[in-house]
């Protein structure tokens, strides 16, 4: 490999590389279309298409692609060869300004909850010049936005894009009002991203794995996580060939992976980046998922991103650590010394506490997931009741705020090691709380409640839009003041007086947690059918069609997907346990159920004076165990049957949110009653132990 300095980027159209193939004039254009949102002009597009091109060409690509995010929640590309007929018979490579900006996949087939037609076919990718080209399996990767032929948003990027520049303007507002001197303020986001590894063929021995990314039996193994021993763990030497290939190649993507450990369940590990700009950091998220499943299976590993592949032990998430910053280097985010008296910290601290106690539906809608589902509020993730954790001196200093009184609590002591070599080190006073789905930890907040997954387009765009709503309602009131330092003293007061009872800092874990944010009137949306009614909600609908985030219809439609997405989500997974249930399981009991009748008849043969009880028991709980297998798969059949017959979607969802699942657990405990009364041999499909200590 080349030296980590000169692979990084290697395989990204950068500002490096435009500077050094774009003449002068046309780099200048384009840079003032990056940052500006200028419009370019079409010899500038076909110079840089050309350059785009000729770079390509040079690393071996023949192809080119516009990579989007439909609402699938992954990416897709349409290839398109550069090879263009010459006049003698022969091709030339060519690639055009309109073909850059421009394409035209067909959107039929992808989700649009009504947003038009199925014969409404037409559909157009269109360049995004904020998100870098680059070359992906011998192809050059456009990000692109996609829409439908009348305009409306048909991805997860387009809306990204404009919460983005809603929250820069509203930002922009505030801190003319302290005389700052930045023009532009972006969110970045540092996204964890949380994986199992298990053995490929293992994997494909798997019908539950293969279809819906997660197992829907298996009895526990005498041993899980409760150790605590595969946390941080050595790795051995297949995993972390896996993660040195998988380092080079995000490097050379331009993406920033710097952390890698072994998680707390078996087979389970994550990656974390350096923060980027939020939509930047999406694309790479997007491009670490790919690469985690491509070359996990190059190191005979399936890469499992589901949020709870294995009943019993931690699932995945994904934390979002995310915060604002200016063009001239500032984290409006950051206390500094003295964040008792730094007011603009204060009042953008104040803008997210708001926004998260008045929009925590759209918080909890954004990560609404029916895998989500398994994992949050399992004691291994945080409850589904949206809080913001500060930490003891933030709390402190609001809290004095509030009362008026002077803050001089001194937060500089020193954290003994015990140690005699080792030094002091600084208390942190904004320790971290794992059962919070929203804390700040230092100059972010990191929102803890997505899924492994899930894109972090959706929790984004909330996070920036409703900081943007606060942030034009402050500047709506302080721009009118007359007075700006009593004005300001006195919304930052009204504000956590109004909205401190989104304010958590205890265990998330505990009942008395859900009893006491009831008495708060905070929601507690356990399930994603609980959930996305909200979405939809007045309330909502006001606040993204207010700053032209999405239109009335294009929510809608986004509610619809959602809910679809739920149902076909569950009827997979049940329908998938029911062929199981039929192909493998049952002609296997059936099996077991021979061998041990056979074997009381051999021996009663023998000598009837043999003692047979213990095989009786044996068959008799296996008989009794199978009776109840066969009878309850073909309940849930006939239940999914008729769940999908429903005209209603939302009433589909109810039922197969309540009736459905819990069809599907007593299937499962009948499944894995059996299980413990089998043999490894005689089991159809490989056991948690393989799965999860098999190396």
């Amino acid at each position: 490999m080349k030296p980590i300095t000169d692979a990084f980027g290697s395989m990204v159209f950068n500002e490096a590389v435009m500077k050094e193939k774009l003449p002068k004039d046309v780099f200048k254009k384009l840079k003032a279309t990056i940052r500006e949102g200028k419009t370019l002009d079409a010899n500038v597009a076909n110079t840089v298409a050309n350059a785009m091109k000729d770079w390509a060409v040079e690393k071996g690509v023949t192809h080119y692609t516009h990579w989007f995010q439909p609402m699938t929640g992954i990416t897709a590309e349409k290839h398109e060869s550069f090879i263009a007929p010459d006049d003698h018979d022969g091709v030339i490579l060519e690639f055009s300004g309109k073909e850059l900006i421009k394409g035209e996949p067909d959107a039929s087939s992808f989700p649009n909850g009504g947003l038009r037609a199925t014969f409404e076919a037409r559909g157009y990718t269109t360049w995004d010049p904020t998100s870098y080209a680059f070359i992906k399996d011998n192809t050059l990767c456009i990000p692109t936005i996609f829409c439908s032929f009348d305009g409306s948003s048909l991805d997860k990027k387009t809306p990204l894009l404009r919460s983005m520049a809603v929250l820069n303007e509203q930002a922009l507002r505030i801190l003319k009002l302290f005389g700052s001197d930045a023009t532009h303020v972006s969110t970045t986001v540092g996204c964890e991203q949380e994986y199992f590894l298990i053995d490929k063929e293992l994997f494909a021995q798997r019908e539950d794995l293969l279809l819906c990314g997660r197992t829907l039996f298996g009895k526990l193994p005498p041993k899980g996580q409760e150790m605590e021993d595969h946390y941080f763990g050595m790795l051995d030497n297949r995993v972390l060939a896996f993660m040195q290939e998988l380092d080079e190649e995000l490097w050379k993507l331009g993406i920033l992976a710097k952390t890698e450990h072994k998680e707390v369940a078996p087979r389970q590990f994550e990656l974390a980046p350096i923060f980027s700009t939020t939509n930047i950091a999406t694309d790479h998220n997007q491009l670490t998922m790919e690469l985690m499943k491509k070359i996990a299976d190059k190191h005979g590993f399936a890469c499992l991103l589901h949020e709870k592949p294995f009943e019993g032990i931690n699932g995945s998430g994904k934390h979002n650590n995310w915060s604002i910053s200016t063009n001239t280097g500032v984290n409006l985010l950051e206390p500094g010394e003295t964040p008792a008296t730094n007011a603009q910290f204060l009042l953008f601290l104040c803008a997210v506490i708001k926004g998260a106690d008045e929009y925590q539906d759209l918080l909890r809608v954004s990560v609404a997931t029916p895998s989500n589902d398994h994992r949050l509020g399992a004691n291994e993730a945080p409850p589904a009741i949206i809080s913001v954790h500060l930490g003891d001196e933030l709390t402190s200093i609001l809290e004095c705020i509030e009362e008026n009184t002077v803050y001089d609590k001194i937060y500089d002591k020193k954290m003994e090691i015990g140690v005699d070599i080792l030094p002091a080190f600084p208390k942190d006073t904004t320790d971290r709380n794992r059962t919070s789905p929203f804390a700040f930890t230092g100059n972010k907040f990191e929102f803890r409640m997505l899924g492994s997954s899930l894109s972090i387009a959706c929790p984004n765009i909330m996070l920036n839009t409703i900081v943007a709503e606060e942030l034009s309602l402050f500047a709506d009131e302080l721009e009118k003041a007359e007075e700006l330092k009593s004005a300001l003293a006195a919304l930052i007061k009204k504000t956590i007086r109004e909205h401190k009872r989104i304010l958590f800092s205890g265990n998330g874990y505990t009942d008395e947690w859900v009893k006491e944010a009831e008495k708060r009137g905070l929601l507690n949306l356990k399930t994603t059918i609980d959930a996305l009614p909200y979405y939809t909600s007045e309330k909502n609908i006001k606040l993204f069609t207010k700053h032209k985030i999405f239109t009335e219809n294009e929510m809608r439609s986004r509610g619809e997907i959602l809910l679809e997405n739920y149902c076909k989500t569950i009827n997979i997974e049940a329908l998938t346990m029911v062929d199981m249930v039929q192909k493998q399981i049952l002609p296997a009991i059936e099996k077991v159920t021979k061998s041990l009748t056979e074997t009381i008849l051999n021996k009663k043969a023998v000598s009837p004076a043999f003692d047979c009880a213990a095989e009786m028991d044996h068959l008799h709980q296996v008989d009794e165990n199978y009776k109840a297998l066969y009878f309850d798969c073909q309940k849930l059949e006939k239940a999914c049957i008729k769940t999908t017959a429903l005209d209603s979607m939302h009433e589909q969802g109810k039922l197969f949110s309540t009736t459905i699942l819990k069809m599907m657990e007593t299937l499962r405990a009948d499944a894995d009653a059996l299980e413990s009364l089998c043999s490894d041999k005689a089991w159809p499909i490989p056991c948690y132990t393989a799965l999860l200590f098999h190396d």
